[in-house]
């Protein structure tokens, strides 16, 4: 890292050419705190240090209670890879995934020999998004290319929203926490400021920029 400022990611291939032999190379106690002293330099230099490591021979109702060794390396871990194929000349091949920061995944990839890559081809644990909100839908549709500004209070917001029946202060306090999704959703930026007539909402569209 000293030589190479720069770096965001760095392969260990694999775990055990690092490990210290001694006598408690299998407990838990050690898995746990090799894979600690790696997040702990990973999160040093704020970089992804991905640790190759293999998985026994004995099958499991959970694939990733297959990694060789005890459950201290995934439980000090950030998240988990597993590819496995039902037979090693196999050109299918599944990636589980799990992870603190991410939901869990099924990927099915297929071999591609010609360029020597692995490609998705399908997915059947989807990313998990917000459930749809008929109040930032309908605020939305305030909001067009024809009228791309509105300006007004809290009550004169919900006159104008057909089918929302809601309190000023409710709408108010909805809008503040769906600010971000109404901007990375429908492109609309939401301001909300204070004079002394009252507290006025601004929502204007922009260009989106997911």
């Amino acid at each position: 890292m000293r030589d190479h400022p720069d770096t965001k990611l760095i392969i260990i291939d694999t775990l055990q050419r690092i490990r210290e032999v001694g006598g408690e190379k299998y407990s838990y106690a050690s898995d746990y705190e090799i894979v600690t002293q790696v997040k702990q330099f990973a999160d040093q230099h704020n970089i992804c240090v991905m640790l190759v490591h293999h998985t026994r021979k004995q099958a499991a109702e959970d694939c990733f209670e297959t990694i060789s060794g005890t459950n201290g390396l995934l439980g000090a871990a950030d998240g988990a890879f597993i590819m496995h194929k039902d037979k090693r000349t196999d050109s299918n091949a599944i990636l589980d995934v799990v992870g603190r920061d991410q939901q869990d995944q099924r990927l099915r990839l297929l071999f591609d020999n010609d360029r020597c890559l692995w490609q998705l081809t399908g997915s059947e644990t989807e990313l998990w998004k917000d459930p749809p909100d008929p109040l930032l839908e309908t605020v939305a549709g305030l909001v067009t290319m024809d009228a791309p500004e509105w300006t007004g209070s809290a009550s004169e917001l919900i006159d104008g929203l057909d089918g929302i029946d809601v309190q000023p202060n409710v709408l108010t306090r909805r809008l503040n926490v769906g600010a971000d999704r109404l901007w990375n959703e429908y492109s609309i930026r939401y301001e909300s400021s204070r004079s002394h007539a009252g507290r006025t909402i601004k929502l204007t569209l922009g260009n989106s920029h997911a």
